[in-house]
This record gives C-alpha cells, sequence and structure tokens, in this order.
C-alpha cells in the first residue's frame, strides 16, 4: 500500500489515537493516517495491563506541586469530560472513590499542610480531609487491623476516574473514522522517516506514505526515530519498567500512599481494577530495563541505538544512578521479582495500605506492566520527568510517559495548534467545538457549592451506573510523586517524578 496525506500520525497508542480524533473531527485537514506497528491498536502501554488504569487530576498525588496538579488538572478533566460524554455504559472507564492515605503523626501533619496552607483543598473542591471512621466507611480494610492509637488521615475525592486506556484509544480512533479522509494501518512498522521538499515520505513495511507534516507518538521509539532525523541528540532513555501484586476483594476505589522523601518514583498504592472490582492491584515496583518494550529482546538493540554508547550517556547514567537515595530504591525493586523472596519483601508495602493481608493475599501480576521512558538530559546530566516533546521542521516527536494518558487530549490540542502553524494556518482547528465534545461534560460543582458526602462516595462504587454529574461536586477547569511538596525536592538533580 502507498497513501499521499496530509498529516500521517505514527503511533496508535493513547497518545497518538487521541491526535488523530482532534485533527479528524476538529480540524479541517483533508487526509489523515494513523500507522501502527502492531495488529491491534494501544497494544503496548495502553494496554489496560500495562499501565495503573489511573486518571492522573494532582490532586492525591503527592509528588506534584501545587503548579504541576494546575497543569495537569485541565487535560484529566478533558478526559474525564470525553469518557463521561461518550461512555455512559461503562465500557472503558469506571468512577469510584480515591484517596491518599497518611498514617502516623508525621504524615498526616503534611497531609493537612498540603491540603489547608498549600492551596490543593482550594484548586479541588471535591478534595476533602477525612478521618478514620469516614475512611473506615470508604475503605473497611484500610482501617481493620490497624492500631487504634495511631493518627489517620486520608484525602479524599469522588473523582477516582479509573481508566482502560486501551478501550479509550479505540474509542478515539472510531470517533476519528467516521469522518472521511481518514485511513488507519495497524500491522505497519515505519522503517524510514525521511524529509523531502514538501515533507516526509515514510517507509513502512507496508508500503511508502508521503505527507506534509508528521507526529511521532509512538512512545519510547519516539526518541529513536527523532535521533536518525538530527533531532534529540543531547537525550537519551531510561527505561523503567513497572509491575503489580494480584489480591482479591481488598479495595473498594484506589488508595495511595505518601511517597518516601526525595524518592523520583511512585509510591506503591492500591487500585481496584477496572474491569473487576474484586481484584486489587497493588504496585507498581519500578526497576530499569534495558528495553524499549517490556518482554521484548528485539527491543534491546533499539535502546542501545538511543543510549549511543558514549561517554555524556554514561556520565549521566553514573550521576543519576550514584544517588544515596535512588540507588538503594532501584537495587531493592530488582528483587520483588525473584521468587518467593519477592513477595514476601513486597509485602510491607501492601500492608501500609491493607494491614491485615498475608503473604499468602498476594501473587505476582504475571504478563502485566509496561515500561515508562524517562528522559536523560545529557547536558545536565538529570532526568527530565513527565512528557517530552521535540519539536523538529513539520514533525512533532511525543515521548509521554507518566502522566502522559492522562494528559492525552490536552497533549494533542497543544499539538493541533502547532500543526495548524505548521500548515500555515490553511486549515482551521475549532478548539471551542473540541472542549465542547470533552471538558464541557466534566460534571461540575452543584449550585450551592457543597461537597459530596461520605454516601455520595459509597454509591460512587455501589452502583456502576450512578449519573455522577448529579450528585458529584466540580473542580475548576485550568490547566498531573511524594516527598517535600516543593521544587526544591530532587535527588541530586533528579526533579520529582511523576507516577
Amino acid at each position: 500500500m502507498s497513501g499521499k496525506y496530509d498529516l500521517v500520525i505514527v503511533g496508535g497508542g493513547i497518545s497518538g489515537a487521541s491526535l488523530l480524533y482532534t485533527t479528524a473531527k476538529f480540524t479541517d485537514i483533508d487526509s489523515i493516517a494513523l500507522i501502527e506497528k502492531e495488529p491491534e491498536l494501544a497494544a503496548i502501554n495502553s494496554h489496560c495491563t500495562n499501565n495503573s488504569q489511573t486518571l492522573h487530576f494532582g490532586d492525591i498525588e503527592t509528588n506534584y506541586t501545587l503548579e504541576k496538579a494546575e497543569e495537569v488538572k485541565e487535560g484529566a478533566e478533558l478526559l474525564a469530560g470525553y469518557l463521561e460524554n461518550y461512555d455512559a455504559d461503562r465500557k472503558m472507564h469506571d468512577k469510584r472513590s480515591k484517596m491518599v492515605l497518611g498514617v502516623g503523626d508525621e504524615e498526616v501533619a503534611k497531609l493537612e499542610r498540603r491540603y489547608e496552607e498549600e492551596g490543593f483543598g482550594d484548586l479541588f473542591p471535591k478534595l476533602r480531609a477525612i478521618g478514620r471512621e469516614e475512611i473506615a466507611e470508604l475503605e473497611p480494610k484500610v482501617v481493620e487491623g490497624r492500631d487504634p492509637g495511631t493518627e489517620m488521615l486520608a484525602l479524599q475525592t469522588p473523582d477516582g476516574y479509573v481508566v482502560d486506556y486501551g478501550e479509550a484509544s479505540k474509542s478515539f480512533v472510531e470517533q476519528a473514522e467516521e469522518v472521511d479522509g481518514v485511513d488507519v494501518y495497524t500491522g505497519t512498522e515505519v522503517t524510514d522517516v525521511t524529509p523531502t521538499l514538501d515533507g516526509y515520505t515514510i517507509e513502512t513495511t507496508r508500503g511508502r506514505f508521503d505527507c506534509d507534516a508528521t507526529v511521532v507518538a509512538a512512545g519510547s521509539h519516539s526518541l529513536q526515530l527523532a535521533q536518525e532525523l538530527g533531532y534529540g541528540q543531547d537525550k537519551v532513555l531510561l527505561p523503567v519498567a513497572g509491575s503489580f501484586f494480584l489480591a482479591r476483594d481488598l479495595l473498594n476505589g484506589k488508595v495511595y500512599t505518601l511517597q518516601m522523601k526525595k524518592l523520583p518514583f511512585a509510591a506503591v498504592h492500591g487500585d481496584a481494577d477496572v474491569h473487576d472490582a474484586g481484584v486489587t492491584r497493588f504496585g507498581p515496583t519500578a526497576k530499569l530495563v534495558p528495553a524499549l518494550e517490556r518482554g521484548r529482546l528485539s527491543t534491546t538493540k533499539d535502546f542501545f541505538d538511543v543510549f549511543g554508547l558514549n561517554a555524556a550517556s554514561f556520565l549521566s547514567y553514573g550521576n543519576i544512578l550514584a544517588d544515596r537515595i535512588l540507588l538503594p530504591y532501584v537495587l531493592k525493586n530488582l528483587v520483588y521479582d525473584l521468587p518467593k523472596v519477592g513477595p514476601k519483601a513486597f509485602l510491607p508495602h501492601v500492608q501500609k495500605v491493607v494491614p491485615t493481608v498475608e503473604l499468602e493475599d498476594i501473587e505476582r501480576a504475571k504478563g502485566y506492566g509496561g515500561v515508562r521512558p524517562q528522559i536523560v538530559d545529557t547536558k545536565r546530566r538529570s532526568l527530565d520527568m513527565g512528557e517530552a516533546k521535540i519539536l523538529g521542521d513539520d514533525i512533532i516527536f511525543n515521548i509521554t510517559p507518566s502522566p502522559g494518558a492522562s494528559t492525552c487530549l490536552k497533549n494533542a490540542m497543544q499539538d493541533t495548534h502547532t500543526l495548524m502553524e505548521f500548515f500555515d494556518d490553511e486549515y482551521e482547528f475549532d478548539e471551542e467545538a473540541f472542549r465542547a465534545d470533552t471538558i464541557d461534560n466534566f460534571p461540575r460543582a452543584s449550585a450551592d457549592g457543597t461537597v459530596p458526602t461520605a454516601e455520595t462516595d459509597d454509591e460512587l462504587f455501589e452502583t456502576e451506573t450512578t449519573d455522577d454529574a448529579s450528585d458529584a461536586d466540580g473542580d475548576d477547569s485550568d490547566d498531573s510523586d511524594d516527598s517535600d511538596d516543593s521544587d526544591a525536592d530532587t535527588v541530586g538533580d533528579i526533579p520529582a517524578a511523576d507516577d
């Protein structure tokens, strides 16, 4: 096959699919193609078993500064609004209670300060500070078996969106394919991208595509393609693989814990699965892997292509891994994968959330987990956390670790504005219609500004077809790891990371 298109999007995960939806439905670009190397869409990191299924608003992520939360909040509301608009039957999402749990005087004081003094209570009107009694009403097993003299506090919200990002990706593509001029090619791997006088020629295993503009949303492989075209030479990847442990019937919703001070990865949290609330996942663990995709040895070569095997890369890795907090953490996470020893070593993290859990209650989640492509800046010899974007001549490269899935539509909106510039304003982007289809459907505060009660929260996870808009409070529509909640919290030169 071959074809000539105005725009070609490489990558059919949540990032590429959300951009296809945005450009197809809300611009007048004449012809758009999406190319995905796997036989199915969203088969790698966007698949529901390969991520924590969390829609990050920044409300309970204690590693986020207020500024970071403000940035992520709008992105999460865009996706939540899309889900409210297109998924009334809850086939690709569910909505449950979620909370971040503080245990002991020190953690309780941190949460109180975060909620009252640092502005998170004002930024998120649905967020409530609740004590032991209300925690027990929402999550009985979080309190059961815990020392009654231990102080407890949680910041809780009903906006616990649990998302199957794979199904959301397919929904975006289905919406886009309703528009004329949109083609989707699966099982089509890109082998070469060559600049031309008026755009790019993309060689694939199923033919050649010519286009005026290109967006590469291929996860870890995006940097690889960027470097082949001469971009991003001062960056390498630190692939972090996440794994999970499974248990039965422990949590009704999401329960996060505070992150260890200055640790640049997420603390362990418990999540009820999006498709089976009786299954609780605990994780993620975080281990470094020399591969761009989980369980695919063939992508080890791709990793070394991006790593470069040069002095700057080795010095950057050395600077990051030599940190006295990070290095023990990385080594400890290697233990969790060992038979017998791993579950026993991981058990205390689960018991931090559910004290009565025993070793026989948990098991390794085989086949679960993906790879987050953390960016390393070889000039500063530090990690660049969050989404990374490289702009070239009529081409965009997106490398999106967490919270890239949560902010996929906001990222797509920004990329669409950039594409309009690439096309010299030949086409138009109807952002108002885009917002009407997405964020305008996000449940807002009731007229009297009341906050949801514990009884309302119970309804959220007891009845799958609850009308959230009728009894849920709303967030402001501003623009998503544990530690001290300030920009000063770093590991050496490592900024705080996303979950």
